[in-house]
């Protein structure tokens, strides 16, 4: 360490203080650039559009999600959370090749053959909703809502018993039946349970 005095070594130690000051100042500022960054990428552009989809701006959230989808082609959520939104908006054709393109993307997706389904439903194609949603049971055991759901099915079809049987397992995974829809089965199956 230099313990002349005078004027040189004044500057010096100011001018360690601003270099320490400057590095400081560099390694604050190099987050900020990557927060920026972020908001580019592909699951940013997901987040902008799930959070449009649930203020109901569903134009912006497809265009958020086709950004998505620019970004990475092989984004399976992307493409699971378009389908969902053109489902929302009636557009079932589009919503069920956006699930298929999920489904290529991820064949193990169960929550895309779920919603592969409801828009077959949507459609009245029961039979090919029955074996999404089985499928969807097939790869997860405990989802719950692919057992309501392909209970719905079964209802639409007229098998009650096999309504039924989707209803109580369901149930038994923990999910709320709407009581409409129980006092409906009961009703068409003229059975309680």
């Amino acid at each position: 360490m230099d313990t002349r005095k005078g004027p040189m070594n004044d500057i010096r130690q100011i001018m360690a203080v601003l270099a320490i000051l400057f590095l400081f100042g560099c390694a604050i500022q190099k987050p900020a650039r990557s927060v920026i960054q972020t908001e580019e990428t592909a699951e940013a552009y997901l987040n902008r559009g799930v959070t449009y989809s649930q203020k109901g701006e569903f134009g912006r959230a497809i265009s958020s999600y086709n950004k998505a989808i620019e970004l990475n082609p092989k984004f399976a959520v992307a493409y699971l959370d378009r389908g969902y939104t053109y489902s929302k908006l009636g557009e079932d054709e589009r919503a069920i090749s956006d699930y298929n393109k999920a489904i290529e993307i991820n064949p193990r997706y169960a929550m895309a053959f779920n919603n592969r389904g409801f828009a077959y439903r949507k459609k009245g194609d029961f039979d090919r909703a029955i074996s999404d949603y089985s499928k969807a049971i097939e790869m997860n055991p405990g989802y719950a809502v692919a057992y309501y759901n392909r209970g719905r099915a079964y209802y639409l079809k007229g098998e009650y018993d096999k309504s039924w049987e989707d209803i109580k397992k369901a149930q038994d995974l923990g999910y709320k039946i709407p009581p409409k829809f129980l006092d409906d089965l009961r009703k068409d199956s003229r059975r309680e349970n």
